[in-house]
């Protein structure tokens, strides 16, 4: 069931998207060649909890982190661990939310460590503007696959992957709501957009071939082909004039 959050509701949202949003600014100035990603989680847990908030990845469905930290070919639900040690020309995707008085927000970024390749860099930047494309269409009235089909015409305008299997989706006093959010679709299909739906969009992009298979640690998912994968997610609230992206 979608359901469409008040005025007071939204508030809480945006204060819970604000501590989310820091805490991914405070990981972006500690990711370097060296540095674990055990060390990443444990810093978004103490910044996390500082504000009184909680990770909500933290032990859902036995998640074991704070956050999500996916590494060059795993697309999304990388485990932090102490072995897994950033190296230059790597790059990192951090998945991540929060959850304040009852209200969920969640977010991703994929940023490079050190310095990383041209190519790289385009992927990330690819990723990040299909999310902008996307958001352009997300407006009262509109239907999700106009969303949908924006961002997937992005991507693979510039040769790359949509992500199939995953899929962004609702959220508010659960961390998942429906409706669910592909990246890929066809434009005036789909559940219609209403004032105060709020969603979690997040493009998820290969470099190479669209498909993906799980790890042994059945969380972890990567690349079929190997190929590198970026991440950008938001959590956006309809509104009158268009949208407002809570954790930016």
């Amino acid at each position: 069931m979608i359901t469409i959050k008040s005025a007071k509701q939204v508030e809480k949202m945006r204060a819970s998207a604000k501590i989310t949003k820091e805490a991914l600014e405070l990981l972006e100035k500690h990711i370097k060649p060296g540095v674990n990603t055990a060390y990443l989680d444990k810093l978004a847990y103490d910044f996390i909890t500082s504000k009184g908030a909680r990770p909500n990845f933290l032990n859902y469905n036995g998640f074991p982190g704070s956050i999500c930290a996916s590494v060059n070919d795993e697309v999304v639900h990388g485990i932090p661990s102490k072995r897994a040690i950033l190296k230059e020309g790597d790059i990192i995707s951090i998945d991540m939310g929060a959850v304040l008085d009852g209200w969920h927000s969640d977010a991703a970024r994929t940023f490079g460590v050190g310095k990383i390749s041209d190519e790289a860099q385009r992927l990330i930047d690819v990723t990040r503007e299909s999310f902008f494309e996307g958001i352009k269409y997300v407006k009262h009235g509109a239907k999700l696959g106009d969303v949908s089909s924006a961002i997937q015409k992005y991507v693979e305008s510039h040769g790359y992957g949509v992500v199939r299997d995953l899929v962004g989706h609702g959220i508010g006093t659960s961390l998942h709501e429906d409706p669910q959010v592909p990246n890929f679709g066809r434009a005036g299909h789909g559940v219609k957009l209403a004032l105060g739906m709020a969603l979690a969009i997040e493009p998820m992009v290969n470099e190479g071939s669209y498909k993906v298979c799980m790890l042994d640690d059945d969380w972890t998912v990567v690349t079929q082909d190997g190929s590198l994968s970026a991440h950008y997610e938001n959590t956006v609230v309809i509104t009158r004039d268009g949208c407002e992206i809570l954790t930016l």
